[in-house]
């Protein structure tokens, strides 16, 4: 588990790396951008189960929280619960190349701006909401949904590095 979780952490920070400088360029005028690092935590998260989702999650948003401007914690704690959450279902669906990774990239989406909405309910001033009825969440929502094929697809060349062994091997 800990070379996967490694591995995990270390896409996961490139693509935060990426999203921080090369798509911030790139990037619409409403600040949209996909959260490829999430979308790798929901592959790394659903086809390893709830502990590797949830370490890697804490890990990776620790890490994040370093490199953004966000309070120290607040990435940590919502890709924890997205990691935990999305390691609950493994092995429920079949893990195809369209249809699953773009419905997990959505709901994961869509669950970081829930967590991010109560946060901010409780800490006004230091935690960011995405405005629900803004074009900013549902920009971010399509772009991750489109995007999530393709990247778990990339992500499959990577299988021995980023997924355990199956159960009963």
């Amino acid at each position: 588990m800990v070379k996967h979780v490694v591995w995990s952490v270390i896409f996961i920070i490139i693509a935060a790396l990426l999203q921080s400088t090369v798509f911030r360029r790139l990037s619409l005028h409403i600040r949209a951008l996909p959260d490829l690092a999430l979308c790798i935590l929901v592959y790394t998260a659903y086809v390893n189960g709830t502990m590797t989702g949830q370490v890697t999650g804490f890990f990776s948003g620790f890490l994040i929280d370093f490199l953004s401007a966000a309070p120290l914690g607040l990435n940590a704690l919502v890709r924890t619960l997205i990691g935990a959450l999305t390691g609950l279902i493994k092995g429920t669906f079949f893990l195809d190349l369209i249809f699953l990774p773009m419905a997990l990239c959505a709901g994961a989406t869509l669950i970081k701006a829930f967590v991010h909405f109560a946060l901010h309910l409780f800490f006004p001033g230091a935690v960011p909401a995405y405005t629900f009825f803004g074009p900013t969440l549902w920009v971010e929502v399509a772009l991750n949904t489109f995007l999530a094929p393709f990247l778990f697809g990339f992500l499959k060349l990577f299988g021995s590095l980023l997924v355990g062994q199956k159960e009963g091997i």
